[in-house]
């Protein structure tokens, strides 16, 4: 397990109280759907946007284990789901590549408006045929002197019916294979974007999900995050990074939801003695404390890992495939041992549910992951 100092307590600390204030109303909110405006004021007065970024763009300066320490009491503290989902995006999407991969001009543009939360952040990676094969995307960006055309459509798009700032992902050149996708940083204002509605969904219902287009779309050169063909490179140092952020977040929902399992089947009595006592009861419970420790575990030595420079490809996609998997069974779990009222809405624990199952798809497919682990074992797919 991983050791936390007494600094490290003390940030947790810091923000323990807008963990609960975040949450305020999450019913209400999942009912009504969309990012409420008042919401993200909240957001934004928190200073969670602030956490890994430099502090001359007026960041905290964290590195990644402490702004996962301090995600994870967000997932444990804020029940909804929705908005600390647009929080990871949000400090993912845009901001860690800007900060990684950007210009000095780029970055003192709209890293500070990033810090801040005035600046609303979205990635658009999915093409509406394309799905998880990134490099057959549809959406193609074409040198016109100084600046680029960007043609195509996007799908799937966390933050972006309210997103100000946009990393985009084209290809520039298909017979370069991942040495032909490009990372465009567009503002919505631009000419030829076109972003769309919220769309209705099963969970996260607060974290607003819609598609992009663009026609015609001049971009600059100089908006281009690294430089032409560096895009496949740039997204896979972001999808890790939102990995272990919004995955940890899910673990510290595990957390709250088996300490509040383990309480409610020590309080709730069936036949004279606590449910608990019983061994299907029980058993279901310690399966969630194992699932709880195990992805936490593996997130951690993962991150761990990626700071040190050690490739952690696998063990990106086992965290990732344990945590998601992990999140689904104790999401059924709770609802299971909450009985009738685990499946009302007042409990919130159906809505965790609805919540859990978008993780075993967003980031990267579990099917994908089990795919990229396979392959990193020297399993090759037949080509016949």
């Amino acid at each position: 397990m991983y050791e936390w100092s007494e600094e490290h307590r003390e940030l947790r600390a810091e923000f323990a109280h807008w963990y609960e204030t975040l949450g305020e109303g999450h019913l209400e909110a999942d009912r009504d759907s969309g990012l409420p405006p008042r919401a993200w004021e909240r957001v934004r007065a928190s200073g969670l946007l602030r956490l890994p970024f430099h502090a001359e763009w007026g960041g905290r300066g964290l590195d990644l284990l402490s702004t996962m320490y301090v995600l994870e009491g967000l997932g444990e503290g804020c029940r909804d789901g929705g908005l600390c989902f647009s929080i990871c995006t949000q400090i993912v999407s845009a901001g860690i590549p800007l900060q990684r991969f950007g210009s000095a001009e780029l970055k003192a543009r709209h890293l500070p408006g990033i810090c801040d939360g005035g600046t609303i952040t979205a990635h658009a990676i999915t093409d509406p045929n394309g799905g998880s094969d990134v490099l057959g995307m549809g959406m193609t960006a074409k040198p016109d002197g100084d600046d680029w055309i960007l043609d195509g459509d996007k799908v799937f798009v966390t933050n972006g019916p309210v997103a100000d700032l946009i990393v985009v992902y084209a290809l520039t050149d298909a017979s370069l294979g991942p040495f032909g996708l490009t990372a465009f940083l567009v503002e919505r204002g631009t000419e030829g974007v076109l972003a769309g509605a919220d769309v209705p969904k099963m969970g996260l219902r607060t974290s607003p999900l819609g598609e992009l287009s663009l026609r015609g779309c001049r971009v600059p050169a100089a908006n281009v995050l690294g430089r032409p063909g560096m895009g496949f490179a740039v997204l896979d140092h972001v999808m890790r990074w939102e990995i272990l952020c919004s995955f940890i977040v899910q673990v510290g929902a595990m957390q709250h939801r088996l300490d509040r399992c383990v309480e409610h089947a020590t309080r709730r009595r069936q036949f004279g003695r606590p449910i608990g006592s019983f061994q299907m009861i029980a058993d279901q419970i310690v399966d969630m404390k194992i699932g709880v420790e195990t992805s936490r575990r593996w997130l951690y030595d993962a991150a761990e890992g990626f700071v040190r420079g050690r490739d952690v490809t696998t063990d990106i996609a086992i965290a990732k495939v344990l945590a998601s998997e992990a999140n689904v069974k104790s999401a059924l779990s709770a609802v299971q041992i909450f009985g009738g009222r685990g499946y009302l809405t007042e409990t919130g624990l159906e809505k965790d549910l609805r919540d859990a199952v978008g993780g075993t798809i967003y980031s990267g497919t579990s099917e994908m992951q089990r795919i990229r682990i396979a392959r990193m074992l020297g399993l090759k797919e037949s080509q016949t």
